[in-house]
């Protein structure tokens, strides 16, 4: 069963303190709305007749959005 990823829960933030981070942060919010994207698609992938390569791959675009949310929240 295809369950939606918590990138919160990966990066340790509350939502409260992520959307403030967001309000003053434009890069912050368009990586974030990449990676709601890859993720909506997913888990799309996941619950539909995509092969098992397509899923792996849309994965390593979601985790590769991750990182780069990650290395940004460090700069």
């Amino acid at each position: 069963m295809p369950v939606k990823h918590d990138l919160l829960a990966d990066l340790n933030l509350t939502r409260e303190a992520f959307d403030e981070k967001k309000k003053t942060d434009p890069r912050l919010s368009t990586l974030h709305e990449k990676y709601n994207a890859i993720d909506a698609q997913v888990v799309e992938a996941e619950s539909g007749s995509a092969t098992d390569d397509q899923v792996t791959e849309l994965r390593k675009k979601r985790l590769l959005t991750k990182d780069e949310i990650v290395d940004h929240l460090k700069a």
